[in-house]
């Protein structure tokens, strides 16, 4: 039976494990040495079978939103390959719902890059809608980023 909780710092270790496959999902060649405690400022819901963790929606919390309430922005949600399409993910997304409403959240937000077609049809399949109203940016050296401004 899968069951979703929050993560506790002793799932540091499982979560670190988990972004390492995910970073070889979006293409790292190599394993980044990551930290294996979980940022004060980040929040994550674990899926787990028994003691075996099948998924995670990593999220922290946007201010202001709407108005001054916040939105909860769900960063990564993922579900390794050998557990995908038995509805992990859709038991993640609805965790991150409950908690988003239970915190008071106007929200919820995230995004999926325009090649990862698989995300996008999962979340056609779940009836949600995107918002092709907003315009991502991203600057990866904030050093040189900041340095190019006029």
């Amino acid at each position: 039976m899968i069951t979703v909780s929050p993560a506790e710092p002793r799932d540091a270790a499982a979560i670190a494990a988990l972004l390492e496959e995910l970073g070889r999902y979006y293409g790292a060649t190599e394993s980044e040495s990551l930290d294996r405690r979980i940022p004060p400022t980040a929040y994550a819901l674990m899926a787990k079978d028994g003691r075996q963790v099948v998924g995670l929606a990593a999220y922290s919390f946007l201010w202001p939103a709407v108005g001054a309430t916040r939105s909860l922005y769900l960063k990564e949600l993922y579900v390794p390959d050998a557990y995908r399409r038995q509805g992990i993910g859709r038991l993640l997304l609805r965790a991150v719902f409950e908690t988003a409403a239970e915190l008071g959240c106007s929200r919820v937000e995230w995004t999926t890059d325009t090649d990862n077609t698989g995300a996008q049809a999962f979340y056609a399949r779940l009836g949600l809608p995107n918002h092709p109203v907003k315009v991502f940016y991203r600057i990866e050296d904030t050093g040189s980023g900041l340095g190019s401004i006029g």
